[in-house]
């Protein structure tokens, strides 16, 4: 990403509407979350990096951070039992005896069939929250247009509660949620509760000069850095001891070899790419989006189809050094030879055995700040 984004400021492509050179815009919202999130109670609790929790389940200390084992969980608006990868691991460390685990859900998803205690959750339609874009511009009031079904509750309802039960004393717990938002947007420097609510949106995009860094870039000295300072984007992350390793890492914009090599035993790089219909595990309880994917599959070029001696929807087996999942071959021309794509998330008991298509990804923690490499992984392919 550091040398494709290099890219447009070296033919000055930057200087013009359009121009490429933009990661992420997360930046542009300047948002003020001090006692939305409570930041000010900060009791030196743990940080534990998402893509690790079958590790951290399982107890490697490095993940525990030299603290003691998790044994209780509440888990919001995340399906780790499907999407995090080393499926094996994860799991391995929900299935542990000794852990506690509430899911607060809308459906039962695999990981809520681990769950001691499951609470229904309310959908988007069913409780008021505030929204940022993520590739447009715009702040957006989501407003509950019905009432919650049954004893579903919001994530904000049940964090409040269990604060006053275990005698959590801070500001925002006896705060509405509106409230909340208003405070929120006020402390940001934006405009109050109310005009958002009257206007759906505020658009935040910054000034053209600024937006395309006519001005300068935000480094302390407005300039443009080709030399990359990987030390600082680790340390960044450090608190989940998710520091890769930087020192192989070209500081000019260069080619980075990936993080897992295609070898002779594992010929070709499989990449988890989103499905059309499903929106990572979301969606994938609904019949309509199930009968828009039809089934798991892995799109294979066809001439690394033919190699291998497999027809078209034939069912394969597919193997990385983390385990084995069953799934169906799909030729696609629109592939590079020896790069393979399993779109999802499919639920784990679509697949044979259970065993879902993260069972294949690593959990390993490539340079430079973690993170899983769900898109950068060896495997084979083998006729069943």
């Amino acid at each position: 990403m550091h040398a494709v984004n290099c890219i447009p400021v070296v033919t000055g492509a930057w200087l013009h509407e359009g121009g490429g050179a933009l990661h992420s815009n997360s930046g542009i919202y300047k948002w003020n979350k001090r006692q939305l999130e409570a930041q000010d109670a900060n009791c030196g609790q743990r940080v534990m990096d998402m893509s690790r929790v079958g590790e951290v389940l399982c107890g490697n200390a490095h993940d525990l951070q030299g603290g003691p084992p998790v044994k209780a969980m509440l888990i919001q608006n995340t399906n780790p039992v499907s999407i995090a990868p080393d499926q094996t691991r994860v799991k391995q460390g929900f299935a542990r005896e000794d852990l506690f685990l509430c899911v607060h859900e809308q459906t039962i998803t695999d990981t809520a069939k681990y769950a001691d205690v499951l609470l229904p959750a309310t959908t988007f339609l069913e409780h008021d929250d505030i929204y940022q874009g993520g590739g447009h511009s715009h702040i957006m009031f989501g407003r509950q247009l019905i009432a919650a079904a049954g004893e579903a509750r919001s994530n904000d309802f049940v964090i409040k509660e269990i604060a006053k039960r275990v005698g959590a004393s801070h500001p925002g717990i006896d705060k509405a949620p509106r409230t909340l938002i208003d405070e929120m947007l006020l402390a940001s420097g934006r405009k109050g509760l109310d005009e958002l609510d009257a206007q759906n949106w505020f658009d935040v995009m910054p000034d053209f000069e600024t937006a395309h860094n006519i001005k300068g870039f935000g480094h302390k000295d407005g300039k443009f850095h080709f030399k990359a300072n990987w030390a600082d984007v680790a340390k960044a992350k450090s608190r989940m001891g998710a520091l890769g390793p930087i020192e192989n890492m070209p500081q000019w914009p260069d080619y980075y070899q990936a993080h897992e090599q295609a070898d002779s035993e594992y010929p070709f790089r499989l990449a988890t790419s989103p499905a059309r219909a499903f929106l990572n595990s979301t969606f994938n309880e609904t019949p309509s989006s199930r009968k828009r994917e039809g089934r798991p599959t892995v799109l294979v070029h066809p001439d690394d189809l033919t190699k291998l001696g497999i027809d078209d929807g034939a069912r394969v087996r597919m193997g990385s050094r983390r385990g084995e999942v069953v799934i169906h071959a799909k030729a696609f021309a629109g592939l590079r030879l020896g790069v393979v794509i399993a779109e999802g998330v499919w639920p784990n008991h679509l697949h044979e055995g259970g065993r879902g298509i993260n069972t294949l990804t690593g959990a390993d923690q490539p340079a430079p700040a973690g993170g899983g490499a769900f898109h950068d992984n060896a495997v084979w392919i083998r006729v069943c």
